[in-house]
């Protein structure tokens, strides 16, 4: 049998998530869903296992600066509500990369791109972007490269 795509994925777990009521996973599930469907429906075209993976890094990243946010305003319950809805989603993406693998990314993206500094922080980071698509923060990748071109 074939591959399941990303999108056959969260339709098969929606599917599991009704019936066993769980009703967090479900709802958390279905706005994954109506975010690839809006986007198909806004762009006229079915998305890729890619294009999938992007939408669920930017829920992601919202729900990691909401949980941040709900944090520093003592919302614990918000934040706990944002942070279980990560889980779930994390669940659909790729295995996170090491800081070894990760840093091996950066050097051979640095002398692919024949990077000399700080100038070329773009050229790296275009480079890496879609080796590293869901497998790690860009904010905590973009530290890390700029670090790096900083010598």
């Amino acid at each position: 049998m074939a591959e399941l795509t990303l999108k056959e994925q969260l339709s098969s777990a929606v599917k599991d998530a009704m019936r066993n009521k769980d009703k967090v996973r479900l709802v958390t599930l279905r706005m994954a869903q109506a975010a690839v469907k809006q986007i198909e429906i806004d762009e006229r075209r079915d998305l890729t296992d890619e294009d999938v993976l992007k939408v669920l890094d930017k829920m992601l990243k919202q729900r990691r600066d909401a949980a941040s946010q709900y944090d520093d305003a003592g919302r614990q319950e918000l934040g706990d509500k944002e942070r279980a809805e990560m889980v779930i989603i994390e669940e659909f993406m790729p295995a996170a990369l090491t800081e070894d693998d990760l840093d091996g990314l950066i050097r051979a993206a640095i002398s692919s791109t024949g990077a000399q500094g700080m100038q070329d922080m773009g050229n790296v980071m275009n480079e890496l972007r879609p080796q590293v698509l869901g497998r790690v923060d860009m904010g905590h990748l973009s530290k890390k490269v700029r670090t790096a071109l900083a010598g």
